[in-house]
């Protein structure tokens, strides 16, 4: 079995494409009518058959209501990985990125958490060694 595909919750698919794509760097895969929603995907440049990121849109009551009570408390919605954190916050911050603090130790590890635009807190956690 692998890990194809992570499904996060959007509240406007091409609102989060732009800020995926634009700002974070990430390079959209997929995007086609699949029925009754239409298929938007994203991956990281440096793994394009790696798993992909599904800009899936939020519909229903139900799911808009955990979303915004997750984003309220600052619950991740996802976890994103870097090399240099202070780098890429660095370089996040300047393309306009709200972070909710700067970056911070958290046990083997140092991560920043911010929001993306659509809906979710998105952690990004320098990777250790």
């Amino acid at each position: 079995m692998q890990l194809r595909h992570i499904l996060i919750k959007v509240d406007d698919q091409d609102k989060a494409l732009a800020f995926y794509t634009s700002v974070l760097g990430f390079v959209k895969k997929r995007d086609y009518d699949g029925g009754q929603a239409r298929w938007l995907t994203v991956v990281s440049p440096d793994q394009a058959d790696g798993a992909e990121l599904v800009l899936e849109p939020n519909r229903d009551a139900p799911a808009r209501a955990a979303q915004k009570a997750l984003h309220d408390a600052h619950f991740p919605a996802a976890l994103i990985t870097c090399r240099d954190i202070q780098a890429d916050y660095d370089r996040l911050a300047g393309r306009g990125v709200k972070f909710l603090g700067p970056p911070r130790r958290m046990g083997p590890v140092s991560a920043a958490f911010f929001d993306d635009t659509c809906g979710n807190v998105i952690v990004m956690a320098e990777q250790p060694g």
